[in-house]
């Protein structure tokens, strides 16, 4: 049996009770690491879980999927996921190749960005599609997540933008040369997601319908949700350039068309600055 594990939003006593069950009954776990991360560490998984795990990278997950499945057939085998198991297209992937080989698989979800996002006081209903921005490099820029964000806003829907992480990866020199050597991992800050969003803003024209984002349209910024230092901030695109909510993981959202009690719920968090 395959068990596809999710694990909450922070720390390692998030998991649900049929999930810490399961997991100590397989023979084998694994801990999915890209797509997002607990606020806790692997020790300290291992110490609660009472059992070893495996970290699964990207290369893992993507390129070696046939390592996880492994004897998954007559062996319990647990994959581990931060928030819910179907929170990334990557898991749903591996349901799909496990069914290939008949292997039986089951799921436990739990709570993840996509329904805890609430927290801000914005209505679930009333979000549209999710967006995710990458980090930018030098020679690449893309903003293709831009038309989405003014699509949902055209529809008076609230967006939630997923912030880049980077974990385990290599420099574009070392992947063109073949060395396996990993910069340190890197997570988007809402302040780096707003300054790039300000650029697109700044240089895109204005849509057909008028509807646009502006250097003083509203956001939402959200930092470590589930944990005992949540944060969340109201503010201003431009504002949310110069806020510092610490450390990860952090979240954007550009709010649509608001309820009366959303914006009341939104100014609990306004910002000072």
């Amino acid at each position: 049996m395959l068990y596809f594990i999710g694990l909450g939003l922070g720390d390692a006593k998030d998991i649900t009770v049929r999930g810490l069950e399961l997991v100590k009954q397989c023979d084998r776990v694994y801990l999915e690491h890209y797509t997002s991360i607990l606020t806790c560490g692997k020790e300290e998984l291992e110490k609660f879980y009472q059992r070893d795990i495996i970290l699964a990278d990207r290369e893992m997950v993507e390129q070696d999927a046939e390592e996880i499945m492994k004897d998954a057939e007559t062996k319990e085998v647990a994959f581990l996921v931060v928030g819910d198991p179907f929170g990334a297209t990557t898991h749903a992937d591996l349901v799909l190749r496990a069914k290939e080989k008949g292997i039986p698989h089951k799921v436990v979800h739990n709570a993840s960005i996509m329904n805890a996002i609430a927290c801000t006081g914005l209505q679930l209903y009333n979000f549209g599609e999710t967006v995710s921005l990458p980090f930018w490099t030098d020679s690449w820029k893309p903003d293709s997540f831009y038309s989405k964000i003014l699509k949902n806003r055209e529809c008076g829907y609230h967006s939630l933008c997923l912030l880049d992480i980077k974990v385990k990866e290599q420099s574009e020199e070392n992947l063109v040369r073949g060395r396996k050597i990993f910069e340190p991992p890197r997570f988007m800050t809402t302040a780096q997601a707003a300054q790039q969003l300000l650029e697109i803003v700044e240089n895109k024209p204005k849509s057909d319908s008028g509807i646009q984002l502006r250097a003083d349209s509203l956001v939402v910024c959200v930092a470590r949700v589930g944990a005992d230092d949540q944060k969340i901030v109201t503010c201003t695109l431009q504002q949310a350039t110069q806020e510092d909510l610490g450390g990860p993981l952090h979240s954007l959202v550009i709010p649509g068309e608001l309820h009366y009690l959303e914006k009341d719920a939104l100014n609990l968090w306004k910002s000072n600055s």
